[in-house]
C-alpha cells in the first residue's frame, strides 16, 4: 500500500484506511480507489496541474458537487474533502460501467441536465464560476472558432495533409456558416453581441455525457467528472453533448435528447431553439477543430508523456474523423440550413 495515498485519504476522511489502488482511468486526472476501515469506498482524485489549462479544477468541481449535494442532488459522487497543497480532493466512490447509448438512457442524461436547472435561482448558484469555454454571446460563439482555427496554423502543427483539409474544405465551410448565423440573428431581431441575461444561462457540467457517467445496480446513472461544470449558454450545453465524439449520438437519439431539455432551456431563454438552429453548425464546426487537438505541439508533447503511440498514425486517424464530421455539417446545411 502506499503509505503517502494513504495517510493524504485518511486525513481527509478523518480515520484510517486499509488499502488504497489504482482506480478506474480519469482522462486529465489520477484516481486512486480507497477502502476505510469499515469497508466504505471512495475516491482520491488528483488534478496535476496543465500549463495549456491554468484553471483552478480541483476547485471547480469540488464546489460544483458541493453546491448540488446540498440541493439533494444524488446522482453525483458525494464530496467529502479537499487538499488544495496536495492538488487532490476525495468523493465517495460511485460503481458502475459506461452506459450504452440508448433512448431510456438518453432520457436519464437529458433529466439529469433539465433538473440541475431547478437550482440555478438559488442564492448560492450565483456565486458558481463559468463553465470551461463558456459562451454567452454568438460573438464569443466566432470567436472561440475562430481563435481554434488559428491555433492549426502553428507551424509545428501544419501538414501538408491538414493545409489541404483546411483550405480546401474547413474554411470555405466556416465563411458561408459564419455568415449565415450572423445574417440569420439579424433576421430574427437578435445581436451577436448581446450577451445573455443570468437569467437566460444554465448550469452546465460542460464536458457531459456517457463518457462521464456511470451504469450502476438497476441501470440508474451516477455522473462523474464536474471539474468544467459553471454557467453556459444553454445553446452550447445541449449541442455539446449531441456533438461530442465520446456520445457519437445517432440523429435519432440527438432528437431525443434535445426533446428531453428544450422545454427547461426554452423556459429560461424564449429564443433557445432559434439560436439553436443558427449557431448548431458553428459549433460542429468548433468539434471538428477539437478532434484535430492532436496536431497542436503542446497537447501531442502531454501525450507523448503519457505513452501515446505513433504520431502519424494518430493525427490520420483524426484527420480522418474531422472529413467525416466536416461532410456532414456540409450535407446537413445542405439538406436544411437550420438545424437537422
Amino acid at each position: 500500500m502506499d503509505e503517502r495515498l494513504a495517510a493524504i485519504a485518511a486525513q481527509l476522511l478523518g480515520r484510517p484506511v486499509v488499502r488504497v489502488e489504482a482506480g478506474r482511468a480519469g482522462g486529465n486526472n489520477r484516481i486512486v480507489r480507497v477502502e476505510d476501515a469499515d469497508g466504505g469506498l471512495h475516491a482520491l482524485k488528483f488534478y496535476p496541474p496543465q500549463a495549456e489549462d491554468p484553471r483552478d479544477r480541483l476547485g471547480a468541481e469540488f464546489e460544483a458537487l458541493s453546491f448540488l449535494w446540498r440541493r439533494g442532488e444524488r446522482a453525483i459522487p458525494q464530496p467529502i474533502a479537499r487538499a488544495p497543497a496536495d492538488n487532490c480532493a476525495l468523493y465517495a466512490w460511485v460503481e458502475g460501467e459506461p452506459p450504452a447509448a440508448t433512448p431510456d438512457s438518453v432520457g436519464h442524461l437529458a433529466h439529469f441536465l433539465a433538473r440541475i436547472q431547478e437550482f440555478a435561482s438559488h442564492p448560492e448558484a450565483a456565486a458558481l464560476r463559468s463553465a470551461s469555454a463558456s459562451v454567452f454571446a454568438a460573438a464569443e460563439v466566432i470567436t472561440q472558432l475562430r481563435t481554434r482555427r488559428a491555433r492549426l496554423d502553428d507551424p509545428l502543427a501544419r501538414t501538408p495533409d491538414l493545409d489541404r483539409f483546411l483550405a480546401d474544405g474547413f474554411d470555405p465551410l466556416a465563411a458561408r456558416l459564419t455568415a449565415a448565423a450572423v445574417n440569420g440573428y439579424e433576421r430574427a431581431g437578435l445581436s451577436v453581441d448581446a450577451p445573455l441575461t443570468s437569467g437566460q444561462r444554465v448550469l452546465s457540467p460542460s464536458d457531459f455525457g456517457f463518457h462521464n457517467a456511470l451504469s450502476g445496480p438497476g441501470g440508474r446513472l451516477a455522473f462523474v467528472d464536474f471539474e468544467y461544470f459553471g454557467w453556459d449558454d444553454p445553446v452550447k450545453a445541449a449541442a455539446d453533448v449531441m456533438l461530442h465524439p465520446g456520445m457519437d449520438l445517432s440523429p435519432a437519439l440527438g432528437r431525443d435528447f434535445l426533446a428531453g431539455v428544450e422545454p427547461t432551456f426554452s423556459r429560461r431563454d424564449e429564443c433557445f431553439i432559434t439560436r439553436l438552429g443558427l449557431l448548431y453548425p458553428l459549433f460542429a464546426l468548433i468539434w471538428c477543430l477539437i478532434v484535430l487537438n492532436e496536431f497542436l505541439p503542446e497537447r501531442w508533447a502531454r501525450r507523448a508523456a503519457a505513452g501515446a503511440g505513433d504520431r502519424i498514425e494518430a493525427q490520420a486517424r483524426q484527420l480522418a474523423k474531422a472529413r467525416t464530421r466536416l461532410d456532414l455539417i456540409r450535407e446537413t446545411n445542405d439538406r436544411n440550413p437550420v438545424f437537422p
